[in-house]
C-alpha cells in the first residue's frame, strides 16, 4: 500500500537528500529519500504507472512524500542499485528475500539482475538450500541447478532444513528430493550388479571352492547406501569411509575360512575404484 502525504518529520538519508530531487520516498521507519522521478520512471514499471496517473504538480520546495512498506535498509539498497551508486553488500538471505520482494513489487528488473549475480558469491553461495529457494522462485535455472548440486553435501531430511523446504513450491521440493533419492537408489542398484559380488548369500571360494559367506560385503554395501542417504554427495564414502569404516576394514580383511587357502575375498583397490566410478556416474543436478 502507498500513502502520499505532505512531508512531516523524518530525517533524510545522507545519500538521498538532494534538494533538486522532485520525489520523496518514506521508509516505514520514517527515513526519507529524495530521488528524481525520472530515475524512478525509467527503472520501475510500478512507479512509471504511478506517475502516469493524473496528479497535482508538486512544488519543488514542498514535494509530497510517497510512504512505502519497506524499511530504510531495504529501500536504501534498492535505490543505490537503480541510481548506479556503490551498492550495499548482501550478507544474508533475509536481505536477499526483502530486496527481491521489493524489486519484484516495484517491477525493477535492474536490481533483480544484480541480486541474481550477487547470490552466486560468498557468503550467499555457501547456503545451497536458501540459494535453491530463491532461484526456483525466480525461475533462475542455472542457479537452481548449481544449488541442487551443492545440496548433495546436506541431509535435507534433517530437522534444521525443514523450515526452508516448506517454503519451496511443490515441484521444486520434489525435484530436490528426487535428486537425493535417485543417487541413493542408484548406488544401491549398482552395488547389486556385476562386477560386484551378487547372487546368493552363500558362495564358494574362487580358489579352493570352500564355502564362504559374503556378509562383510553386504554390511559394507548397506553402510554405503545409508551414508549416501545422509550425504548424497558421496565424498565421505570414497574419501574416508572405504578406508576407515569398521565395515570396510572387515570387508577388506575377509578371507576364505579354509586355513590352507586364506584367499583374500575382495580387492580393496579395485572395489574402491568401482564404487567411486559408480558415484561419479550418478545424477548431479535437478
Amino acid at each position: 500500500m502507498v500513502y502520499i502525504v505532505p512531508v512531516t518529520g523524518g530525517a533524510f538519508h545522507k545519500s538521498f537528500s538532494s534538494p533538486d530531487a522532485d520525489v520523496i520516498l518514506g521508509a516505514k521507519d520514517h527515513t526519507l529519500f529524495r530521488i528524481h522521478s525520472w530515475t524512478l520512471k525509467t527503472t520501475s514499471g510500478w512507479f512509471r504507472s504511478l506517475f502516469s496517473m493524473p496528479q497535482q504538480s508538486p512544488h519543488l520546495n514542498h514535494p509530497e512524500t510517497i510512504n512505502l512498506d519497506e524499511d530504510s535498509h531495504t529501500l536504501e539498497s534498492l535505490l543505490l542499485m537503480i541510481c548506479g551508486l556503490p551498492i550495499n553488500p548482501l550478507t544474508s538471505y533475509e536481505e536477499v528475500d526483502a530486496l527481491l520482494f521489493a524489486a519484484e513489487k516495484y517491477e525493477m528488473p535492474g536490481p533483480v539482475s544484480l541480486i541474481r549475480a550477487l547470490i552466486m558469491t560468498l557468503p550467499l553461495l555457501d547456503q545451497p538450500l536458501r540459494l535453491y529457494a530463491a532461484a526456483t522462485r525466480c525461475g533462475w535455472e542455472e542457479e537452481a541447478k548449481q544449488a541442487s548440486t551443492q545440496s548433495l553435501a546436506l541431509n535435507i531430511y534433517a530437522p534444521e532444513h525443514q523450515p526452508i523446504l516448506r517454503k519451496l513450491r511443490t515441484g521444486a521440493v520434489l525435484d530436490l528430493i528426487n535428486l537425493h533419492r535417485d543417487r541413493r537408489e542408484g548406488i544401491r542398484k549398482r552395488l547389486n550388479e556385476q562386477p560386484f559380488v551378487t547372487g546368493s548369500m552363500v558362495a564358494s571360494c574362487p580358489r579352493c571352492r570352500w564355502r564362504i559367506d559374503h556378509h562383510t560385503w553386504r554390511e559394507l554395501k548397506y553402510k554405503v547406501v545409508m551414508e549416501m542417504d545422509a550425504r548424497p554427495l558421496g565424498d565421505t564414502v570414497v574419501d574416508v569411509g572405504l578406508t576407515d569404516w569398521p565395515e570396510a576394514i572387515a570387508c577388506w580383511d575377509a578371507k576364505c575360512p579354509n586355513s590352507e587357502c586364506t584367499y583374500v575375498l575382495y580387492d580393496k583397490v579395485e572395489t574402491s575404484r568401482l564404487i567411486r566410478d559408480c558415484i561419479d556416474s550418478l545424477p548431479k543436478t535437478t
